[in-house]
């Protein structure tokens, strides 16, 4: 039986703790005009932030900031991320009331931003750890999901109804990537539906600044998908079949496999970071292809430019708007003393705006020869390990939708999420009808 204090108490202040704080700290900073209050808080409302962008530019390269600093320089962004003075820890709380809250109220369901993740580790255990991950997210392994991941858009595609408005996020952008992680997790057709809807309850566990309800449909969430993986690894170590999950369970490094804790963070991160991030992706690029009909024009009449046009998309509105460091000991970046404890906003959506890198940076061009130059992966150690895979469902999805139904037309009604870090629409209603067809 559970007590009360496990099912009431302790989520209670983890919440308090790990979102309703920051959430408040950041809209008090905000108010007070703080550059890092003001990006978190003005990403919840969907705003174009460009203008942002460039006044914390304006600042210099590392822009102090109430809570630390930020930056949406391209090369301090990427300097940051590469330099092992930084770790992706979440905040500490110390010896204090606040951090012996935190240790009482702790959970040890798996989290994609939590230890063993390979989001929140480092080395030594994200080298080995990472190593054997990236053995079976090959670009080879990534490049036999192609034919599959194209079959899945089609099929899709064929359900829907073109003489019916339909909400792109909920029919297609949301199914393509869950049903080709299902593929990778090696999960069978029947317990598909499962999997959907534990990725739709796991995704915003990636965010800040949750409200309660959001928060307990993540927490709710991440235990089903814990209890069902458990199931699931066991049934493919009695019979492995030919994918990614499957051949992580087997590899070695140096006589040495993954944990059972590190197996399931492995799959939990792949499910909400390759569900939430690629949704925003596609839909992001559906919307700014149907914002901008001469890209379009230009992808038709030389569709070599679609895997380019894909990270132009990434470039121009990325699925992450940015990430965060904590400072492991006193060091400078970019000439400016940071110390040991501080917090580094590295504002990726800023970086891909940068001038210095990016010609003309507000406008999107499918062209654009540098576009890879983007950010949006991240740098460093904890570079996106699914960044192939995003990639390839991103040509794919947008390519396919746009050949089938070249009259696409979005709709009044287009609704943003309302989440601080990622980016995306949580509606995208349109039409499907070809135009004078």
């Amino acid at each position: 039986m559970t007590s009360l204090a496990e099912q009431h108490v302790k989520p209670a202040v983890r919440w308090s703790i790990g979102h309703a704080l920051p959430r408040a700290v950041l809209r008090l900073a905000a108010r007070r005009g703080d550059l890092q209050g003001r990006i978190t808080v003005e990403a919840s409302t969907g705003a174009d932030l460009t203008g942002l962008f460039d006044e914390i530019r304006a600042r210099g390269p590392l822009a102090a900031t109430r809570i630390g600093h930020t930056t949406t320089r391209h090369e301090v962004v990427k300097a940051v991320l590469s330099d092992d003075a930084f770790v992706t820890a979440r905040p500490r709380f110390g010896a204090g009331v606040l951090g012996k809250l935190a240790a009482w109220s702790s959970t040890e369901v798996l989290h994609p931003v939590q230890p063993p993740s390979l989001l929140a580790v480092e080395p030594p255990a994200h080298t080995r750890y990472r190593k054997l991950v990236t053995r079976v997210f090959t670009a080879r392994a990534v490049e036999q999901l192609r034919v599959r991941t194209q079959e899945i858009a089609d099929e899709l595609l064929d359900d829907l109804d073109p003489s019916s408005p339909v909400d792109l996020i909920e029919a297609y952008c949301g199914l393509l990537p869950v049903t080709v992680i299902s593929e990778i997790l090696g999960v069978p057709a029947q317990e598909r539906s499962t999997v959907l809807a534990l990725g739709a309850a796991a995704a915003p566990s990636l965010d800040l600044g949750l409200s309660w309800r959001v928060f307990r449909d993540v927490e709710t969430g991440l235990n089903s998908f814990d209890d069902w993986l458990s199931r699931h690894l066991d049934a493919l170590r009695a019979h492995p079949g030919d994918n990614l999950l499957s051949r992580l369970i087997t590899a070695r490094e140096d006589g040495e496999g993954l944990t059972e804790r590190e197996l399931k963070a492995t799959a939990g991160l792949v499910l909400a970071a390759g569900f939430e991030t690629t949704v925003n992706l596609i839909g992001n690029g559906i919307s700014l292809l149907t914002k901008h009909p001469a890209q379009l024009e230009a992808l038709r009449a030389d569709p070599s430019l679609w895997s380019n046009a894909v990270d132009e998309v990434l470039r121009y509105d990325p699925p992450v708007l940015l990430t965060g460091r904590l400072c492991a000991r006193d060091t400078t970046v970019a000439g400016a003393p940071v110390r040991r404890g501080q917090l580094v906003t590295t504002v990726l959506a800023g970086a891909n705006r940068d001038p210095s890198v990016f010609e003309n940076p507000s406008a999107f061009d499918v062209t654009r020869p540098n576009a890879r130059d983007h950010v949006s992966f991240g740098a460093g150690r904890h570079y996106c390990l699914g960044a192939q895979l995003a990639r390839m469902e991103g040509e794919i999805g947008l390519r396919t939708i746009f050949d089938r139904f070249p009259g696409l037309t979005t709709l009044p009604g287009a609704h943003r999420r309302p989440t601080r870090i990622l980016r995306g629409f949580e509606r995208l209603p349109a039409v499907l009808t070809e135009l004078g067809g």
